[in-house]
């Protein structure tokens, strides 16, 4: 548990990418036939000590993200595990047919890890932030989608998904100096939400940094006593069917927050769920409104789409008052 925690403080430091690049250091020894793919992205993605020490096993094709996925599908084909990593939307956009004739359609199996998704990279513009992949990977069959809240997370899920039975996508968000959601070691399942606070009058669905910011509401929250409980629904396909059913008996108002298009991702996979059930509680959704925000900082974005906890706290308390 001590070696556990000092890990999780220098994966906070490091954020999710660099911490990505460092765990396939220790994945290696658990999947010895491993194979990471990348498209000229070593060092963003952490991967510089696994390429020195592990050369055999590390392919760098260039800025060829197409192929890519073609040669992953090919080492798969020869018995081999795949992961392969760019830049979000080079990953998800640019690859979108061969992941979905390869992986969808074909179901080879590859591991596919999505860097800096979201907003994070927002002073580049939105040729490099991402808030379409869900939506875009959501409609393909045969792939799993998962976003770990934090760095400790992303080391288990990044186990799971290695095991899974079809290939997934892992979309790493944030940046460096990660907040910890999960200071001791949990138990993570593909398809199976954790329940970080006990479902109440009002209960918050994070994905990827947007828990941390849930955690926080909550607590404010809590201050104008308003009860609620924090889910992390780390994996939004396939989506927890359980633990949203659970929330509809005992909550009056659902509540999601996600670094995406509030079209196709988390707000969409819910809203799909609660349409199923009669009489389910009102869903009031906070991420990227459908339009491209002009580039500016990681803070500047959260701004922009309302994903701060004052604007989130505000919009809860004036829907919370009307159901009195």
């Amino acid at each position: 548990m001590d070696n556990y925690n000092k890990q999780i403080k220098l994966w906070s430091n490091l954020g999710q990418r660099a911490s990505f690049g460092l765990l396939t250091l220790d994945l290696i020894k658990d999947f010895k036939n491993l194979h990471i793919v990348s498209a000229d992205v070593s060092t963003s993605a952490g991967l510089d000590r696994f390429k020195k020490k592990f050369p055999n096993n590390y392919i760098d094709i260039g800025i060829a993200e197409q192929n890519m996925i073609g040669i992953a599908t090919g080492l798969n084909d020869e018995g081999f595990d795949v992961i392969t990593t760019t830049f979000a939307p080079f990953q998800t956009s640019r690859c979108n047919e061969q992941i979905k004739v390869n992986l969808g359609y074909m179901k080879y199996k590859v591991v596919m890890v999505g860097l800096a998704s979201g907003l994070t990279l927002g002073p580049l513009g939105f040729t490099h932030c991402s808030i379409e992949d869900l939506g875009i990977l959501r409609s393909i069959p045969n792939i799993a989608i998962v976003s770990p809240a934090d760095c400790g997370s992303l080391s288990f899920l990044l186990k799971e998904s290695m095991k899974y039975k079809n290939s997934v996508y892992i979309r790493l968000t944030g940046s460096s100096n990660c907040p910890i959601v999960y200071s001791d070691e949990t138990s993570f399942k593909i398809g199976k939400g954790n329940i970080l606070k006990e479902i109440s009058d009002v209960t918050l669905f994070g994905s990827g940094p947007t828990t941390n910011l849930a955690l926080q509401v909550s607590e404010e929250l809590k201050k104008i006593n308003i009860n609620s409980g924090v889910i992390d629904m780390h994996t939004i396909k396939p989506i927890d069917r359980e633990v949203i059913k659970k929330t509809v008996e005992r909550s009056k108002m659902l509540i999601s927050i996600e670094e995406h298009n509030l079209i196709g991702g988390l707000s969409s996979a819910l809203s799909e769920e609660l349409s199923k059930i009669n009489s389910s509680p009102k869903l009031i959704s906070f991420g990227a409104e459908d339009f491209y925000s002009k580039a500016g900082t990681y803070d500047y974005l959260k701004e922009t789409y309302g994903l701060t906890v004052g604007n989130i706290v505000s919009k809860i308390s004036k829907n919370y008052e009307q159901l009195k």
